[in-house]
């Protein structure tokens, strides 16, 4: 695919997930990170669906609040896409959004969110190393499924282009020693689900994935893409 030109806008990824960061640069985008601080716990709803399109617009939110109150020195020259996704560090970089209308051109604000769906029951991230290993031994041998968000929102016209995602996760038996190691590096717990399908220790266990592993990941390429240029 050839690398989207960002010389006309500066992009900001606003997410702790490292994932989401080699994903977007893969796409061929250059950016730096900032993110949201909302309590997700306070949002719920009917369906997985439903709950991470509600958690990508509150972190637009909180992003666009924080974007207003936060003085900034610099004039920004160029149009932002600003990525937001997991909540997770402090902001690392603040720009007024008056700024950004100033401009010619749009900014666009993309927000995300991910759960892992378990026998119709919605998973987040696990709040222990005991939770993250019994959400791993439910996976081996059987299936889970990630329900992602991307929303992007165009903070000149207000436009908001969102949708959802839902990837199929197909699992041969995972042993338990595996199962002890992944744990014990203490990467699962801030994943949705506990679930990392492209760690070098479980990866040999995915008997099949029905959808893009991109997604699954917490960022789909091609969707991605699809509402940048739906919302400009």
């Amino acid at each position: 695919m050839e690398a989207p030109s960002t010389s006309s806008y500066k992009i900001i990824l606003g997410s702790s997930s490292v994932a989401r960061r080699k994903i977007l640069s893969e796409m061929g985008y250059q950016f730096t990170v900032m993110t949201a601080d909302i309590d997700e716990k306070s949002i719920r709803k009917e369906t997985p669906e439903e709950l991470v399109m509600a958690l990508a617009e509150a972190k637009a939110n909180a992003i666009i609040s924080k974007l207003q109150t936060t003085s900034s020195h610099e004039k920004v020259v160029e149009p932002t896409i600003l990525i937001a996704a997991d909540t997770a560090e402090a902001i690392t970089q603040g720009l007024p959004v008056d700024d950004y209308l100033k401009d010619a051109e749009p900014t666009l604000l993309i927000t995300c969110d991910q759960v892992v769906v378990y026998e119709g029951v919605v998973r987040e991230k696990p709040s222990s190393k005991e939770e993250a290993r019994q959400f791993l031994k439910d996976y081996s041998g059987g299936h889970a499924a990630t329900v992602g968000s991307v929303l992007v929102t165009n903070l000149k016209t207000g436009l908001k282009k969102g949708e959802w995602d839902r990837v199929e996760i197909y699992f041969n038996e995972i042993p338990d020693e595996t199962i002890e190691k992944v744990v014990d590096e203490g990467i699962t717990l801030y994943v949705a689900g506990g679930l990392i399908i492209e760690h070098p220790l479980i990866l040999p266990f995915v008997k099949e994935v029905v959808g893009t592993t991109d997604s699954v990941m917490g960022l789909p390429k091609a969707l991605t893409e699809k509402l940048i240029k739906e919302a400009l």
